[in-house]
């Protein structure tokens, strides 16, 4: 599909995603727990996404590979190694706000 306002009832029924290594992407798919494969493309000057994508495989939440190595990685995955994605703590957020802001 070329575009649709929610992919959560997709990755809901989703035994695996594979998708580009944007961070709403990456966390949306993390935080439903559902194991994923960032597809880098590594010729993009000043590549946030790779470096997202870098950090993510380095701490063993998902697999990487790039258009030309994604047959190989699915045939040699092993999703038993991934580890669960933590979940995010917005209050210890907003406690470092008030503390900036002053409100404590």
């Amino acid at each position: 599909f070329r575009f649709k306002d929610s992919l959560a009832e997709d990755l809901g029924r989703a035994d695996l995603v594979i998708s580009h290594a944007g961070a709403g992407s990456c966390l949306e798919t993390l935080e439903k727990g559902k194991p994923l494969i960032v597809v880098t493309n590594e010729k993009l000057m000043h590549n946030h996404q790779l470096e997202l994508a870098k950090q993510l495989h380095r701490d063993g939440h998902v697999l990487r590979c790039n258009c030309s190595t994604l047959v190989e990685t699915l045939q040699s995955m092993d999703l038993s190694t991934l580890k669960p994605f933590p979940p995010g703590q917005p209050e210890k957020f907003a406690l470092f706000l008030d503390k900036v802001v002053g409100f404590q």
